[in-house]
């Protein structure tokens, strides 16, 4: 489930990724993650992070943790800024971590889970994400991009047994 149940702003242009492009985006990160960094453990930012955290510390061959920064519970939202909602993992204490969430924009969700990170004990942090669209600049991205994403976990719900496209997706992309 994708954190974002907001209007679509069509003007920003849209960027559909499927499952074999999002394959080639993990692998590229992780490639620039490996270059420079050596994370000890990987922590994805549940929902949308964990996926994309999963897959990163799979190919970085790290443990893997995730930590819930949300604006809602479940599907309901409950503030207008995010929140760390429970503890981060105690396994990063002493590590270097690399966090790692699908999108950054404003950077409100990433600070707010690398201070649950550090004062959880991390020794080093650095951050990874899939998709830079905003001012907010990641230690590593696997692509910069104004348009907003679809990512393909979050493309399909299931209705009456059957998978569907997202109604508001539906609507962008004209079908």
């Amino acid at each position: 489930m994708s954190p974002r149940r907001q209007p679509i702003d069509r003007s920003r242009g849209i960027f559909e990724v499927d499952w074999p492009l999002f394959g080639e985006l993990s692998r590229a990160l992780a490639l620039k993650v490996a270059r420079s960094y050596d994370p000890e453990l990987v922590v994805g930012i549940a929902t949308a992070g964990v996926i994309p955290g999963a897959t990163i510390a799979a190919i970085l061959g790290r443990e893997f943790h995730s930590i819930v920064v949300s604006r809602r519970i479940g599907t309901e939202r409950i503030r207008a800024t995010p929140a760390v909602l429970g503890a981060a993992p105690a396994e990063v204490r002493g590590r270097r971590v690399l966090i790692v969430d699908e999108t950054c924009d404003s950077g409100d969700t990433l600070r707010l889970a690398v201070a649950a990170v550090v004062n959880a004990g991390a020794s080093d942090v650095r951050i990874a994400v899939g998709f830079r669209t905003g001012s907010y600049e990641p230690d590593f991205a696997a692509l910069e991009t104004e348009s907003v994403i679809i990512l393909p976990w979050d493309r399909e719900i299931l209705k009456d047994g059957n998978l569907v496209l997202r109604p508001e997706y539906a609507e962008v992309l004209g079908k």
